[in-house]
Parts: C-alpha cells; sequence; structure tokens
C-alpha cells in the first residue's frame, strides 16, 4: 500500500495518505529533538515526492519554528500547498503571563489560528486540531468558534487530540445536534505499548465515523530497533528527554522484534504495521529526524503480517483497562448471549443456569 494510496479521513470527503507526517522534529529550537531546517526540509520533499499528502504540525512545536519552516518550504512551491492536506493544532500557551495566551476559548482560539497562519503563510489550515482538554471552557464555545472559522473558510474540518471520551461525545453530540461541523478524527497516542485508547476513545471513534491518527507509534522510538535488552542506546535523541523502556515495555520489544528477524525487517515497520491493521480507520503520524529514519518507517507500507502474528502481539501486548472494561468481554457475551454465537462473537453460559432448569 503506497503513500499515494489514500484513505478517506473519518466520515468526510477528505482524502489522505496511510502515513501521516509528523513535523514535530522540523527545527532545532528548543522544545523538542529536532533537526536543521535543510534536513526538515529534505525530508518534507522525499515524504511528498512518495505521494504522501498529509502533514501534521502544532503551533508550539519546536517553539513554534516548525510552522515558519512548513510555511517557507511550500511558500517557494508554488501549488503545493493547495494539493497537501495541512494540519495544525491549538491549545498551548506561547506568552508566559497571559491566562488567555492559550486553551479552547473563541478569542485565544482565533488569536492561535492567525498566528498559525501567518506563520505558514497560507489562508486556511485543512484540519485544525484541540491539542488537549479545556477544563475551563465550555465546549459549546470551543466547538461554535470552531464551526465559525469553518464557515468563514479559515480551516476545512476539525478534530480533537488527547481529549476523554465523554468530552468528545458531548462535543460531537452537541455539534450535530446544532449543525455545527463535526469531528472527523481523532488524533491519540497509540501504539503497541500505548493501547490504553482502546477502553473508551477507539470505540467512540468507530461509532461516529471517525479516524483515529496516532501520535508516538513507536512510543518515543522504544520500537523503532534502537532499544535492544541489555544493550546501548545509539542514535536516539530523545532518549534524554524520555529515558528508556522498563521491564514490561522490554517484554514487548523483544516479541515485536522476533517478528522482524522472522520477516527480515524492521522493528518499527511491524509495530506500524500492526497499527494499520487495527479495526477501523488508522492513519498513524511518523515523525523522523533523517531522511532514512523515514523510508525505514515507509516500509511497514509493504507489510501484512499473518494473523498469527497479529495474534501473538496482541495478547503480549494486552492493556489492562479502566473500569468497566473487565465487564464487557467474556463476562458480558455469557450473561448475554447465554452460550450462543453472535456476530461472530461466541459465549458461554453463565454456570448456575446449567445447574437447574427452574426458572420463577
Amino acid at each position: 500500500m503506497p503513500l499515494d494510496h489514500y484513505l478517506t479521513l473519518g466520515r468526510s470527503g477528505l482524502r489522505v495518505s496511510p502515513f501521516a507526517l509528523g513535523a514535530m522534529t522540523f527545527g532545532e529550537d528548543p522544545g523538542g529533538a529536532g533537526c536543521s531546517v535543510e534536513e526538515s526540509e529534505k525530508i518534507l520533499a522525499t515524504y511528498l515526492d512518495l505521494g504522501g499528502n498529509f502533514v501534521d504540525t502544532a503551533n508550539f512545536y519546536t517553539n513554534t519554528h516548525s510552522e515558519k519552516i512548513l510555511g517557507d518550504f511550500f511558500a517557494a512551491r508554488p501549488g503545493l500547498r493547495d494539493r497537501t492536506v495541512l494540519a495544525s493544532k491549538f491549545f498551548f500557551n506561547l506568552f508566559p503571563g497571559d491566562p488567555n495566551g492559550g486553551g479552547a476559548g473563541r478569542s485565544s482560539i482565533i488569536a492561535q489560528l492567525d498566528a498559525s497562519l501567518r506563520r505558514l503563510r497560507t489562508d486556511h489550515l485543512d484540519l485544525y486540531w484541540l491539542h488537549n482538554w479545556d477544563r475551563q471552557t465550555p465546549i459549546e464555545e470551543t466547538m461554535r468558534t470552531l464551526d465559525d472559522l469553518v464557515r468563514a473558510g479559515k480551516i476545512r474540518y476539525v478534530g480533537f487530540s488527547n481529549t476523554p471520551a465523554w468530552v468528545t461525545a458531548q462535543a460531537q453530540t452537541t455539534a450535530l445536534l446544532k449543525g455545527w461541523t463535526p469531528l472527523i478524527a481523532l488524533q491519540v497516542e497509540y501504539s503497541l505499548l500505548a493501547r490504553t485508547v482502546e477502553g473508551e476513545v477507539a470505540p467512540l471513534a468507530r461509532d461516529q465515523g471517525m479516524a483515529l491518527v496516532p501520535w508516538s507509534p513507536l512510543k518515543n522510538g522504544f520500537l523503532s530497533g534502537k532499544y535492544r535488552r541489555g544493550g546501548e542506546v545509539a542514535d536516539s535523541a530523545r532518549s534524554a528527554f524520555v529515558g528508556g523502556p522498563t521491564e514490561e515495555e522490554f517484554t514487548v520489544i523483544d516479541a515485536v522484534t522476533a517478528v522482524a528477524d522472522e520477516l527480515g525487517t524492521s522493528p518499527a515497520a511491524v509495530a506500524l504495521a500492526w497499527l494499520r491493521a487495527r479495526e477501523g480507520t488508522i492513519v498513524p503520524i511518523i515523525g523522523a529526524r533523517r531522511v532514512d529514519h523515514l523510508t525505514t518507517n515507509l516500509a511497514a507500507l509493504d507489510l501484512d503480517l499473518t494473523p498469527d502474528q497479529l495474534r501473538g502481539l496482541d495478547e503480549v501486548s494486552a492493556p489492562t483497562l479502566d473500569y468497566p472494561a473487565a465487564l464487557h468481554g467474556s463476562l458480558r457475551r455469557m450473561l448475554q448471549f447465554a452460550g450462543t454465537t453472535v456476530d461472530g462473537e461466541p459465549s458461554e453460559v453463565y454456570p448456575p443456569l446449567l445447574q437447574s432448569d427452574v426458572r420463577y
């Protein structure tokens, strides 16, 4: 599946590549383990030349330099911007001492968008993400403001990131009932080492026809192949920020590495191929500090894991989900279906029912 075999992003008319390019590493400024402007442009050019069309950034990445690098790149190449799905995010406050400098209130969203558009040297964003939940602002205010910006032509689509499922559900329901612009995608942490999104957020996304756009699909590089049990970490600028894997995480890393060795590919490709095989529309964000990092990750597009390999990775990485998730699996099927199979889900019979035929 090459980069130019596009996917429809959620319940929308927006078509994007199966992998998005994350620009968090664009720029060597404080706030990220990034790369030079020259290398950033090489990475971006390589991704676009291979048919990629979905580029994701945020207003605060590398102290706003990421957006400027993207803006300068597209401004120097007339017509390319119009063929690229460009996404950025709002929420983070860039102005110490100003309580209204960030968040998701009306004036703040508008100010943040205007600043991002200036740096990106464009008149609109194709997708605008809420980067985090603003507890102090009514969700109706946020959704109405985003709808106003869509109607004004300054953004095309909207999505949420890092927001609880119940807040996201409230926002989506409000938008649908009021005829406002709905959410089409959720940007979430999701990888073989971070699967708790499967408890509430992922089922909500499937129910509402939203795509999942995972960030850190290699869990800070832990699944890239750079980390081996008992070995020294090489070529990892992020290790100084995030430390190393735990013993529990190494158990998953070992399993991923074993599959990679079996297939003659990289652990990164295996981890990304596993994500692509999850239920629903999944568009992982891949980041890179060098062009070879990008091309290594893109090998996942040509990799299909077998059912046995997928099952093994599922089992070794199975997450412990919050209540009431434990009540919604085999126990729920037993109590609901009483030994029958429904929609492909088999069930057992509640044991006391087998001990007596008496029903009152």
